[in-house]
C-alpha cells in the first residue's frame, strides 16, 4: 500500500511552519519533507534541515533534470521546490511526508498524489494580521513587505482548492485543529 502524504500550504507569515513544527512533534510517524531554495539562509536556518540552499543556476539544472516534484518561481530569481528524492527517501522509510510548501506547490502536489494527499490551507484572520505578523519577523523592508502581502492576497483566492481550510486566529487552536485533521485523515482506509 503506497503511503498518504500530508499537503500545508499558505501564504508567508500565516502560520504554517509554527503549524507543521507541532504536528511534527504531536505524530511520530510524519516526517518533513525538506524543500529546495535558492533565497538567502536566515540567520537561525539549517541548510538539509529547514531548507536544501542551492544556487539559482544549480536549481535551474535540476528543473531540466526533472528532479523536483514540483517548484515554483516563487518571486523573481528566488525559487523553491520539492525533491522527487526526498519524497523517495522518506517513503522507503515507511514515513508519512509532510509538505510546509507555498500555496501553488501545494496544490502541484494535491493533484499529483490525489486522495493520497491531505492538502490544508492555513488562512490568516485577515490580511492585516498577517502583515503584523510579517513585520513582527523583522525581516521585511517596506519593499518585501508589499511584495508579501500582495502575494498572500493572490494567494487567498487559492484556498479553495484545498481540502479543508484552518483559519489560524489563535495558533493553538489551529495546531490542535490540523492535528486532528491529520489523525482522522490517517485512520481513514
Amino acid at each position: 500500500m503506497q503511503s498518504k502524504l500530508i499537503v500545508v500550504s499558505a501564504p508567508s507569515g500565516a502560520g504554517k511552519t509554527s503549524i507543521v513544527r507541532y504536528l511534527l512533534e504531536q505524530n511520530p510517524k510524519l516526517s518533513f519533507s525538506v524543500s529546495a531554495t535558492t533565497r538567502a539562509k536566515r540567520e537561525m536556518e539549517v541548510d538539509g534541515k529547514d531548507y536544501y540552499f542551492i544556487p539559482v543556476p544549480e536549481f535551474q539544472k535540476r528543473i531540466e533534470n526533472g528532479a523536483f516534484l514540483e517548484w515554483q518561481e516563487v518571486y523573481k530569481g528566488q525559487y523553491y521546490g520539492s525533491l522527487k528524492s526526498e519524497v523517495d527517501r522518506l517513503g522507503a522509510e515507511g514515513k508519512v511526508v509532510i509538505f510546509d510548501v507555498d500555496v501553488l506547490g501545494g496544490i502541484n502536489i494535491k493533484k499529483f498524489y490525489g486522495e493520497r494527499a491531505l492538502s490544508i490551507f492555513i488562512q490568516p484572520p485577515t490580511v492585516e494580521e498577517l502583515k503584523k505578523r510579517l513585520l513582527g519577523r523583522g525581516t521585511e523592508t517596506p519593499e518585501s513587505l508589499k511584495k508579501r502581502v500582495d502575494k498572500a492576497e493572490y494567494e487567498l483566492t487559492f484556498a479553495n482548492q484545498f481540502d479543508v481550510v484552518v483559519v489560524n486566529d489563535d495558533l493553538e487552536t489551529a495546531r490542535h485543529e490540523a492535528d486532528n485533521l491529520i489523525k482522522e485523515f490517517l485512520c481513514q482506509k
